[in-house]
């Protein structure tokens, strides 16, 4: 069995070919459930979308903890999945705010689980896929939210400081927003944010708006003045335009679909109009087309230890050389799951999004490079994207003994696939 949701409705590229040989079970939950302000978390509904609960938690006075970018990511996909923000290098994963989960087993029972409550199931969840179960509610933290994040921009110029200064303010607990966006090898920005409730008289920027230039190129543009004044590098943001910054221009993926979407008169005359829905882009997609983006595009999210950047940068430089690049930090405790690690520890997340650089590029030779690094660098490949393992590879990213426990425990085997059916690249067209 698998949901029913149709596979360009996904924020995924590709479209999920094993739909056509399950059964689709419909599950259209799309609602917030319940607010709890004395406990501070919200209920909801798989399908609740990131745009959707920022602006309904915005006007009460809260936040999630972590708000991943792009408007149309939803609750379920960031729990089967992953999601990842800015301040990940305080909060750790989507996964590490979440407080319970309530799904359908393969018998039809309604199950709750929590880390006190069933905490096997609890810790099998995240990155499963829907591969044990039917995700029907979550509930998640909630912190108190501030009117603007106070944004200091940081340009660096070689890739020894990119790495000095990214560690540097991973570690930083002051800073509640850690961001890099790498330009080219010697040329990046390293952000640091602070929640407030006053902006400075003249620093207000409200980068939502639809005439605004996209974030990334505005981001660029501190490395192209490399202003000498420390002053000069900070800017207050409204809350919920800094969470959604990279929605505008889905990061940097709207600048091969537009490539004018930038200009000055278009973002007047029509930015309100964008982004186009991925969804749309997927479902008006020709096959022509997608064999062609498959060929010529990169979508991946590596996750290594901080201490692995500085070779990450390079082997992903040599082996796709797609610019720009996402640095993300995040903090990624011991605990029982498909992430099982020895001792707590800062990793990175690095997102490709784009055309690569290289000349005659495969997409299989290189992501499998990509792929072979990470597992040994101890890392982890984020399951929307492109995977080119085999299932042994994948095995040996992923731990998997509490994920079989679980699986036997509920008599998963001829209910659901295991996730390695559903993510890899012979699974999606």
């Amino acid at each position: 069995m698998c949901t029913a949701r149709p596979g360009w409705q996904s924020m995924s590229f590709r479209v999920a070919k094993y739909k056509r040989r399950l059964t689709n079970i419909h599950i259209n939950l799309v609602d917030i459930l319940e607010v709890n302000a004395e406990e501070q978390w919200v209920r909801v509904e798989p399908l609740v979308t990131m745009g959707q609960l920022s602006a309904s938690l915005d006007p009460l006075g809260w936040s999630l903890p972590i708000v991943p970018e792009l408007d149309d990511l939803t609750v379920g996909g960031l729990v089967m999945g992953t999601g990842v923000e800015t301040s990940s290098h305080k909060y750790g994963l989507f996964q590490h705010i979440c407080v319970e989960y309530e799904l359908v087993l393969a018998d039809g029972s309604v199950a709750t689980c929590s880390k006190n409550e069933d905490p096997d199931l609890f810790y099998a969840v995240p990155w499963s896929y829907g591969t044990l179960g039917f995700l029907v509610s979550v509930k998640l933290k909630i912190i108190p939210s501030t009117r603007f994040v106070r944004l200091e921009y940081v340009p660096v110029k070689s890739t020894s400081d990119i790495v000095q200064k990214f560690q540097e303010a991973a570690e930083q607990k002051n800073a509640d927003f850690v961001e890099g966006i790498m330009f080219s090898p010697t040329a990046g920005v390293i952000m640091k944010g602070q929640r407030t409730n006053i902006a400075e008289p003249g620093k207000l920027n409200d980068i939502g708006r639809w005439y605004q230039p996209w974030f990334f190129k505005h981001v660029e543009s501190f490395v192209e003045t490399d202003s000498s004044s420390k002053d000069s590098r900070v800017e207050y943001i409204p809350s919920r335009s800094y969470f959604h910054r990279h929605s505008r221009s889905i990061f940097w993926e709207l600048q091969d679909i537009v490539p004018f979407g930038n200009n000055l008169w278009f973002r007047l005359l029509c930015g309100w109009m964008v982004p186009p829905k991925i969804s749309l882009l997927k479902l008006t997609q020709t096959s022509a087309t997608k064999r062609l983006y498959e060929a010529t595009h990169v979508i991946q999210d590596m996750l290594v230890p901080v201490d692995q950047l500085d070779a990450a940068i390079r082997c992903f430089h040599e082996n796709a050389r797609v610019y720009p690049v996402w640095l993300c930090p995040f903090n990624l405790p011991s605990e029982p799951g498909m992430l099982s690690i020895p001792s707590e520890k800062m990793y990175v997340d690095i997102g490709l999004y784009g055309v690569p650089g290289i000349e005659s590029y495969d997409a299989r030779t290189s992501t499998r490079k990509l792929e072979e690094f990470v597992r040994e660098v101890k890392g982890f490949q984020m399951l929307y994207a492109d995977s080119y393992m085999t299932r042994d590879e994948f095995r040996t990213m992923f731990n998997h003994d509490l994920y079989d426990k679980v699986r036997k425990r509920l008599d998963c085997f001829h209910a659901f696939p295991e996730v390695y059916d559903k993510i890899n690249v012979h699974a999606r067209t």
